[in-house]
């Protein structure tokens, strides 16, 4: 590869040559780092050496054929199993001798603590910089574009503005903390609406969650930072710089396997010198809304249908779990798939079967007595869910860190119980009109919940189905 006040490509060509002699054959890989040894050319080489076309490797450097240790150490086993000499013509040492192999193994030690050392370089100068609240390097995250702002010591720094999707991202937020909505239902939205993703044309589930996930568009109060506290994040900043005014930085090393996202503990959050969009209370909403789903996910029950954990075999009594191929579900026993001691075949349609149950729920509830609604019941149970989310995150932070004063806790905590106390004394706003629960209206999880209510178990057996009810 050429680069700047190095050799080119063609003068280590020529250089190698004078080594070899006249009988050569040249393998060149130009725009490919050495530390990469998928490389075509590299990799048409080492098919030479393994059907034995290869007597000798000729190299400029060393870090021409590999930086890492490992890689060369099996690359050199390889070419010792094919009787292969290897020359550096830079570091002047050939394998043929025992001096130029302890010296090929010395070379290769401080090359690779060479690369590490520039590697840790990079990363702490990473870790500073989002440390001052600057954008450590990058593309700017979607909504937002590259800027300069003032740094802690008044100069300027590399940092990010709002750009042209910036209302996109709020609507994202404000969409996702809906009652009903998912991140599935949001980016059927999004796409509906022509909307382009990140780096693609069209919206899913994982470019949702790394949104929604990413502290840079917060207004990081004191909630914000509990919230981090309760989850083992290394906080770089003190309390009493989250004031609502900046948003935050999630940097350092994470498992991004399977494109999902993990648990952000072990990583480090500090302040960032742009300014936050989105307010706590809604980015904590949604915060919550994600954990929530990823414990579902975890549990892996019930994804299918609502009636999950009311289906029982009627022959052996063991649960009947939904199995998906394609658009298709099929019944099975559990009773039969996972422990053999049932040989019972379902046939029963589980969709016409959730019709038939839905049905009679319907008429149920329209059977039973309308309930005076309470204005202000919706309003006053999100205040006090707030509240004790609040003081959840204040004993999880005083258990994952000790920069958390404990007066402080105490005085947090006896604000928001005063708080509970004056909502629970508020006297009670009627409405005028009646509530009456719609069965089609709700959501999977308030399904499973209505259901459970009035159903106790539905027994199948063949194509048959017997539903127990509780009433």
């Amino acid at each position: 590869m050429d680069k700047k006040d190095s050799l080119s490509i063609q003068g280590q060509i020529d250089l190698c040559r004078r080594e070899a002699g006249s009988e050569v054959t040249v393998y060149r890989d130009k725009g490919f780092s050495g530390k990469n040894t998928n490389r075509p050319g590299f990799q048409k080489m080492m098919a030479d050496v393994e059907r034995g076309a290869v007597r000798r490797v000729i190299v400029y450097r060393l870090d021409r054929f590999s930086r890492s240790l490992a890689d060369f150490s099996r690359l050199w086993e390889i070419l010792c199993r094919h009787g292969v000499e290897f020359v550096s013509v830079s570091e002047k040492f050939d394998t043929s001798a025992p001096m130029g192999r302890a010296m090929l193994s010395i070379i290769m030690v401080f090359a690779q603590l060479e690369r590490e050392t520039t590697a840790q370089r990079v990363r702490d100068n990473y870790y500073q910089r989002a440390k001052l609240g600057a954008w450590p390097g990058g593309p700017a995250p979607y909504g937002f574009a590259p800027a300069k702002l003032p740094g802690p010591d008044g100069k300027p720094v590399p940092a990010l503005r709002p750009g042209g999707q910036m209302e996109t991202v709020v609507d994202i937020f404000r969409r996702y903390a809906q009652p009903g909505e998912s991140l599935g239902t949001v980016a059927r939205w999004l796409n509906g609406q022509g909307v382009s993703a990140p780096r693609r044309a069209t919206w899913d589930n994982v470019a949702l969650s790394r949104l929604l996930h990413s502290p840079l568009y917060v207004r990081a109060d004191e909630d914000v930072y509990l919230y981090y506290q309760g989850k083992g994040v290394q906080v770089a900043n003190p309390l009493e710089d989250f004031d609502g005014s900046r948003a935050g930085m999630l940097v350092g090393r994470r498992d991004r396997g399977g494109g999902e996202y993990r648990d952000p503990a072990g990583q480090r959050f500090s302040l960032a010198v742009h300014s936050g969009v989105i307010p706590s209370g809604l980015w904590l909403q949604c915060q919550y809304k994600l954990d929530a789903n990823r414990q579902l996910k975890g549990a892996g029950r019930g994804k299918h249908t609502w009636l999950s954990g009311l289906l029982k075999c009627g022959k052996c009594g063991y649960s009947v779990k939904v199995n998906r191929a394609g658009e298709k579900f099929y019944l099975v026993c559990s009773g039969r798939s996972n422990l053999g001691v049932c040989d019972e075949a379902i046939r029963v349609d589980l969709r016409a079967l959730e019709d038939a149950v839905a049905g009679e729920l319907e008429r149920l509830l329209a059977e039973c007595p309308d309930v005076p609604n309470r204005a202000d019941a919706p309003d006053r149970a999100r205040k006090l869910q707030t509240i004790d989310r609040k003081i959840d995150r204040l004993m999880d932070a005083l258990a994952e860190s000790d920069t958390v004063s404990v007066p402080y806790i105490h005085r947090a905590v006896r604000r928001l119980e005063e708080e509970r106390q004056a909502l629970l004394r508020a006297p009670e706003q009627r409405a005028p009109l009646p509530c009456r629960l719609e069965f089609g209206a709700l959501g999977l999880e308030e399904k499973k919940v209505v259901a459970a209510q009035f159903i106790q178990t539905i027994r199948l057996r063949g194509d048959q189905a017997e539903v127990v009810w509780r009433v």
